[in-house]
């Protein structure tokens, strides 16, 4: 046989595997529901909407509460490492500024779980539990892959101010907090 029929037999092979290919990929995606998810499309907001949630202790805690201090709201889970690692320094923050400043964790998380965290990190700030609601509350904040840790820091009266995916650092949020609170 000539080169030019193992070609043509080479090629024949591979327009047949394409079309095969395409063929399977049509019929395995025909008839095939949509996915739903229990998280609705949000759209990204400027300030802090009002949202409540249960503590600890079962109490439905309301945003309203803090709105004359600067909020840093983190979204984190027990399970997550860099949430863990963060929380040292959010509870030193709180020490620190707590006059002017309210950090609130909203735990995407069981209860239990965030009870026992609670007491072994020492925090001193109120742990609120989330739901699927606070999942869309973070991506109304900014959270489009709703990743975790997320955290929100707003001024006084609501404006958020940053936001920021993944661990954050003492050095990287101090210098803010002290200029939100210096400039009231």
């Amino acid at each position: 046989m000539k080169i030019s029929n193992y070609f043509l037999i080479a090629v024949g092979g591979a327009v047949i595997g394409a079309a095969s290919g395409f063929a399977w990929r049509a019929l395995d995606d025909a008839g095939q529901p949509e996915i739903q998810t229990p998280v609705q499309t949000v759209q990204q907001v400027d300030a802090l909407p009002s949202f409540s949630y249960p503590d600890l202790q079962g109490r439905q805690r309301s945003s309203e509460e803090f709105s004359d201090k600067v909020i840093v709201l983190n979204f984190w889970a027990t399970w997550c490492p860099p949430c863990r690692k963060e929380t040292p320094a959010f509870v030193a923050l709180q020490e620190l500024y707590g006059s002017d400043v309210q950090f609130i964790g909203i735990a995407i998380d069981d209860e239990e779980p965030v009870r026992e965290f609670a007491d072994s990190y020492g925090v001193n700030y109120p742990l609120l539990l989330g739901d699927v609601e606070a999942v869309s509350l973070s991506r109304s904040l900014g959270n489009r892959y709703e990743g975790l840790p997320f955290t929100v820091v707003t001024a006084p009266g609501g404006k958020v101010v940053l936001r920021h995916t993944g661990g954050l650092e003492r050095d990287q949020l101090e210098p803010l907090l002290q200029e939100l609170t210096s400039a009231g």
